[in-house]
């Protein structure tokens, strides 16, 4: 910092500010604090993202980066005035960049008129995507007289409608949830998402990426057009007057990432140099109000984003000796005649926004449950004449070929089938009454565990909890001591662990998080403010390795207070255990951290107990721990996310914590999708060892995992491998895994075990064999095992053969290498994984119930107990059986994409009130223009649902233009329709209901 801004004001004072056209610096941390001096010195600052590509690299996975660069390149360009500076890292000036001629932009206005075929082409020309449902920048969708666009740079969409070629209407919509402002606008700019390329130069550079020998999965202009520019790229440092700083300098030892060494040092070099500061020195005061007593004598420059937070420095506004600036810069100097303090902290990245809609995933051959016929294979959508009217049915196959047909207006009593990853679903036979019995049997074993539950929480509800003072100012103190700030999620968490340790009421909350999201810290906090009143904790996880982990990390976070802590494991002796053992009772130790041995041990004054990875203990486990000491307050941690159902169910009985936010220093993980080569595994492997890290490999299949061994040892020789899966004993599987952590070999070779529990930040590579075969919630979780510390995460989805597997395989496994399944990938991994994590909260042995009725439907059977015996009454589910003679579905001419309509008919099915149908009606309206008669009568279909439902009426049908109504008591009632019409059957039909509701 103190460098940067020495040379810049020196140049401004010499009026040569303006020469400097570009500054190289090592990495984008220094480029945002060479921003902030820039805009200080009164210049405007343009910013390239930090590309850390190889030269030739598949680019899906830098496309966020790629973004930013033609984001700030065209802000720079379009920029006339004289005051601009660009900065770069010394990476990303390392590549060609593309020229100003590359750049352009234009606006929509209402009552322009648009060729649509000119405007597809234009926009795929400068790199948009065509997507279902515009869910980030630089993607566009059209459908009909409608089209939604969201403008690289843009953090809102635009709805455009149509009237024939004419723009009737421009809004802006919200791309978390497809809804648009009621409000129109004027008009909006679009600027190109790659360049923005003529036809000709678009063909020139598509025939050059097919031309070259590439493993990239899809080759075209998004993966590889970035490195075949030609003649419209360009070497920033040679084109524009560059300042280079010694730090960037220090970046050219990392000389693989340039093309040829030579290059990178001419390139770099020769420019002028950015020299270390005589005069300035970069400060952090504690104090800032007595750091400026000593320096009374300087010009003084204060720097907030707001007056409220001078007040809260207790610094006077109306001071003439303090020039005040309010910018959300961050620049702390002190120089022989002046003074700059910031009081601004660092702002976190924006993170994408995580899309709400989840688009309906069905694929056909994904296996579903139905919540009477049990477990079948979903077949797709079909019309379906029936007495002369179309509809739209869901296909479930079950055993013996035989055929469920559910009407689409019933949907929402089937779900996907999710299990753990090595469940496959044995499909059920129809009509056997075979699944009812078994679901019985469920429920008998559900409410025993809710009942346990639910008893446990009574009994702990009488006792009084020890009470302990959580105001303690040295409990901030050791926050502020972390050396990284907490997440928002981080601080709650902990708000709320204070609030019941200080309640006088026995603690019981669960925090759920994933791996590196922060929760040992949080429980830290808790032990801390549980030592320092003098109580004794211990420290419970699964495995040898987890507690040796954990006390290391506890060991160095505790080292300034004093606590006297010890470990006892499998891996302690006889004679270490009995110490341990003895000093707990007599009170010489505040903390033990440990495994299973810890169950039953005698404490002098225990007052905490954390279990990590809790759904790994057994129910008997668990209550052996609480029985220690029953005032004892209980904090248990779980790596998976539990469903916001489950949780509400859970909370009336436990306190539930979530940690949502990863760390702002984790880093992505750039996700590669490549086909099989012993030469691609062979540079991936060395890649990692070149950075002194370690590799997973994932290889799916017990019986050939040896043989992969040696096909690895011959591709890669002097490797040092080892071989895990569900078959090797779990103290053997400890043992290899400790060994890794100890880095004594370099490839964990691993069936999916190795999804989750594990934290080994020294393994960030990770090749996942035959990705194709994975769900998408395995494939995200896989992906997480890597990248969990400061260093970035590599992993490789690999398949054998990419012209054997389907379109949507592919689709799926390219979006998730540039992070997003076409919008709804990742939440719907996550809502898998939820689902899931609601199964770890019930412990490993229900895993057979789950694997029977799937995920779904037993944790929603799960919450029905836990409801009934909280005394709450749930009705039970009923259905209507609709047999009207009415053509109602939604029509493909209407909505296009199968996906789509698939979500809607969900959503529709669960609606239970006519507003919320309403509600949807308007959405559509509004995303896909006005209904047709077919859809317009699928939602009065649904509103008939509804308040037949509401009545008590089990089923409706209709002949000629009679309607038959017959309700759960078995009386009927007929009614006569003007005609046997559509439009007549369903206004007679709605009419006599609403009557009678």
């Amino acid at each position: 910092m103190k460098n940067i801004y020495e040379y810049l004001k020196n140049l401004k004072e010499e009026k040569k500010l303006k020469e400097c056209e570009l500054l190289i610096v090592n990495d984008d941390k220094q480029a945002q604090i060479a921003s902030d001096i820039v805009s200080f010195l009164g210049f405007k600052p343009f910013t390239l993202a930090d590309f850390r590509a190889n030269f030739g690299d598949d680019l899906l996975s830098f496309s966020t980066e790629l973004q930013d660069i033609t984001k700030a390149l065209n802000e720079y360009y379009s920029y006339k005035k004289q005051d601009k500076i660009l900065i770069a890292p010394i990476r990303t000036a390392s590549f060609p960049m593309p020229k100003d001629k590359c750049f352009d932009s234009f606006e929509i206005s209402f009552a322009d008129t648009l060729n649509l075929e000119e405007l597809k082409t234009k926009l795929y020309n400068w790199g948009y995507y065509f997507v279902d449902i515009v869910t980030s920048e630089a993607e566009v969708s059209i459908r009909g007289d409608i089209l939604d666009i969201c403008p690289l740079g843009s953090e809102t969409g635009y709805r455009i409608s149509l009237f024939d070629d004419e723009v009737e209407s421009i809004r802006e919509f919200d791309i978390e949830d497809q809804k648009s402002s009621k409000e129109e606008i004027e008009s909006f700019k679009i600027t190109p998402a790659f360049l923005a390329l003529e036809e000709s130069a678009l063909e020139e550079i598509n025939e050059q990426i097919q031309s070259v020998e590439s493993d990239a999965f899809i080759k075209d202009i998004h993966s590889l057009g970035f490195w075949y520019l030609g003649e419209l790229g360009e070497y920033l440092p040679q084109k524009l007057n560059s300042y280079v700083t010694l730090e960037a300098l220090d970046e050219l030892e990392e000389v693989y990432v340039f093309e040829d060494k030579r290059v990178a040092k001419e390139k770099f070099l020769t420019l002028p140099q950015v020299r270390r500061a005589k005069n300035y020195q970069e400060v952090a005061p504690a104090n800032i109000k007595e750091f400026l007593t000593f320096h009374e004598d300087k010009k003084v420059t204060i720097i907030s984003s707001s007056e409220a937070k001078v007040k809260s420095f207790d610094l006077e506004l109306s001071n003439s000796n303090i020039n005040y600036i309010f910018e959300n810069y961050i620049i702390n100097l002190v120089g022989n005649d002046e003074v700059i303090i910031s009081l601004n902290k660092e702002i976190k990245k924006r993170r994408k926004k995580r899309v709400r809609l989840v688009l309906d995933e069905l694929q056909e051959g994904d296996f579903v449950v139905h919540e009477t016929h049990g477990i079948g294979q979903y077949r797709g959508i079909e019309p379906v004449v029936v007495m002369g009217a179309k509809r739209d049915f869901v296909i479930v196959m079950y055993a013996g070929d035989d055929k469920l047909l559910i009407p689409v207006e019933n949907i929402d009593l089937i779900d996907r089938y999710v299990a753990d990853g090595n469940s496959y679903a044995v499909v059920d036979k129809l009509g056997k009454g075979s699944f009812a019995k078994l679901k019985e049997k469920v429920k008998d074993k559900l409410f025993a565990i809710a009942n346990d539950i639910i008893k446990l929480a009574a009994a702990r509800e009488l006792v009084n909890g020890i009470k302990i003072n959580t105001e303690k100012q040295v409990l901030a103190n050791f926050q502020n001591s972390a050396g990284f700030e907490y997440t928002k999620d981080q601080t709650r968490s902990v708000r709320e662990i204070f609030e019941d340790l200080s309640s006088g009421r026995v603690m019981d909350r669960l925090l759920s998080g994933d791996v590196g999201f922060g929760k040992t810290e949080v429980a830290m906090n808790a032990i801390l403010a549980t030592v320092l009143e003098g109580h004794q904790a211990i420290f419970v996880c699964p495995t040898t390795l987890l507690a040796s982990q954990h006390f290391h990390g506890m060991r160095k976070r505790f080292e300034e207070f004093g606590i006297r802590m010890a470990k006892l494991d499998g891996k302690s002796t006889a004679k270490e255990k009995n110490e341990v053992k003895k000093s707990l009772e007599e009170g010489s130790l505040d903390l033990v951290v440990g495994t299973h041995s810890l169950l039953g041990v005698k404490t002098k004054d225990l007052a905490l107990v954390v279990i990590d990875e809790e759904h790994k203990f057994g129910v008997k486990q668990k209550e052996k721990l609480k029985e220690l000491r029953e005032d004892v307050h209980i904090f248990s941690m779980s790596a998976t996310p539990i469903p916001r159902t489950l949780n509400l169910a859970l909370s009336k009985l436990k306190g539930m914590s979530s940690l949502l936010t990863p760390p702002r220093e984790r880093l992505g993980v750039r996700t590669y999708v490549k086909e099989y080569s012993d030469k691609l595994i062979k540079e991936i492997i060395l890649r990692e060892k070149r950075r002194g890290g370690q590799l997973f490999y994932v290889h799916n299949n017990i019986a050939s995992i040896e043989a992969k061994k040696a096909d690895i040892e011959e591709i890669v020789p002097n490797i040092k491998i080892e071989i895990i899966h569900s078959k090797v004993k779990p103290k053997d599987a400890e043992e290899i895994i400790e060994k890794f952590d100890n880095k004594e070999f370099d490839i964990l070779l691993a069936t999916s075990i190795v999804e989750s529990g594990l934290h080994l930040p020294n393994a960030n590579s990770i090749i996942i064999d035959g990705a194709d075969r994975f769900g998408i919630a395995d494939l995200h979780q896989l992906r997480g095992r890597v990248g969990r510390s400061d260093k970035e995460g590599f992993c490789y989805y690999v398949v054998e053969d990419k012209k054997k597997i389907t379109n949507d395989a592919i689709k799926r496994l390219v979006a998730l290498e540039s992070n997003s399944y076409l919008g709804s990938g990742t939440a719907l991994a996550h809502q898998d994984l939820e689902i899931r994590g609601g199964g770890n909260i019930i412990g490993e042995a229900q895993s057979g119930h789950i694997k029977q009725i799937g995920y779904g439907l037993y944790l929603k059977m799960l919450e029905d107990a836990l409801a009934s015996l909280s005394g709450e009454t749930k009705e039970e589910a009923k259905t209507v059986d609709i047999k009207l003679a009415i053509s109602a579905f939604i029509s493909s001419d209407y909505i296009v994409e199968d996906r789509v309509r698939l979500e809607l008919y969900r959503r529709l099915s669960k609606c239970h009130s006519k507003q919320e149908v309403y509600e949807i009606e308007e959405e559509m309206e509004d995303r896909f223009g006005k209904p047709d008669i077919p859809t317009k009568q699928f939602l009065e279909l649904i509103i008939i649902k509804i308040l037949a439902l509401s009545q008590g009426i089990k089923t409706i049908s209709s002949y000629e233009m009679n309607i038959t109504f017959v309700k759960s008591d078995e009386t009927k009632e007929t009614i006569k329709s003007p005609s046997k019409d559509d439009d007549d059957i369903i206004e007679t039909t709605l009419k006599f209901l609403n009557k009678k509701g």
